[in-house]
């Protein structure tokens, strides 16, 4: 646990959504085992690419379709010539992999995080 402590306003400037995974390519030039992926965020913030550091522990079939949840507001980040446009979320699995963060119980794109 770190012991800053941040106020209500500042987590609420991180817009966190869930999105739907409609494709998914491979992304070879990446350092890490990526995939780069096109997420459905909902309507009003639309379809947004990204880059996924997920290649090592999910195959590109059980991703596509899928629900996760992404930060939406951030700057398009530069990754290998790919522009980046949102940080899909995920925490270290139990044996050191990635473990994505998705709604358990579906979600509609674009429901915000609180």
């Amino acid at each position: 646990m770190t012991d800053e402590q941040i106020e209500y306003p500042d987590f609420a400037k991180v817009e966190m959504r869930a999105g739907r995974i409609r494709k998914v390519e491979e992304f070879p030039r990446a350092r890490t085992p990526s995939y780069k992926v096109l997420v459905d965020f909902g309507p009003e913030v639309g379809e947004r690419w990204s880059s996924m550091q997920a290649a090592s522990d999910y195959r590109a079939e059980d991703l596509l379709d899928t629900l996760v949840v992404g930060v939406v507001n951030m700057p398009e980040k530069n990754i290998a010539g790919f522009k980046s446009q949102a940080l899909i979320l995920g925490v270290p699995a139990e044996d050191g992999g990635l473990s994505l963060l998705r709604p358990d119980r579906g979600a509609q794109p674009g429901g915000r995080v609180y």
